[in-house]
């Protein structure tokens, strides 16, 4: 699936003045299976451009589409089937449920598409090291700890995007590097693309593309 913005400007930010190189009030491409660093300073719209995708938020001009299809017209259950299946999310106040276990949290979002075993979720549990915290609450866990839980949540269900909001900036290199190697067997496996924006250049993964906000 790819997804193209076509002069896009979020209500929040329509009196700032974009950059020649800003996605911003531009027409751009995300072809599938890229990956994609949006590289950005505080402000400029970084959590916004989640949101939209996601179409928690249609405060904007211009147009976004999947495939052609404009996102402005799709029903609720188009965009719970889009969420489900072809879009998926780590955002930066990560949305995980503080009062459910690690295991609820990542059950409760695999079963809606039975996409792994429970084997091989505790398996990517293990990988990121916090295979002690499997029935803990969400909520007794440390910022990184719960960043690599909505890192593990989101590979559980299909997708043509991985779309991940400053996604480790509470973690160390080390683990940054296992969820790197995680994140990277899994898209690989689908398909798929990834989007991470970031405040400034990163190598965390060898992008095929930068954007600027």
């Amino acid at each position: 699936m790819n997804i193209q913005l076509n002069k896009v400007v979020p209500a929040p930010l329509e009196e700032v003045e974009f950059s020649q190189n800003s996605i911003w009030n531009s027409t751009f491409m995300l072809e599938k299976g890229e990956k994609v660093l949006l590289n950005a300073t505080s402000g400029k719209g970084k959590t916004t451009f989640a949101f939209l995708l996601a179409g928690l938020r249609k405060d904007y001009s211009g147009e976004i589409t999947f495939d052609g299809q404009n996102s402005k017209n799709f029903s609720l259950e188009e965009w719970a089937i889009m969420r489900a299946q072809k879009l998926s999310f780590v955002f930066q106040d990560l949305q995980l449920f503080g009062e459910l276990t690690v295991a609820e949290n990542l059950q409760l979002k695999n079963q809606l598409t039975s996409t792994f075993t429970e084997e091989e979720i505790k398996a990517m549990v293990n990988q990121l090291g916090i295979g002690d915290k499997w029935q803990s609450t969400s909520n007794t866990l440390s910022m990184g700890q719960q960043q690599r839980v909505a890192i593990i949540r989101a590979l559980c269900q299909p997708f043509d995007w991985l779309i991940m909001d400053e996604p480790f900036s509470h973690l160390d290199e080390n683990n940054i590097l296992l969820a790197k190697e995680l994140i990277e067997q899994v898209v690989a496996k689908q398909n798929a693309g990834l989007v991470m924006t970031a405040l400034g250049k990163s190598e965390v993964f060898k992008f095929t593309k930068e954007l600027f906000l």
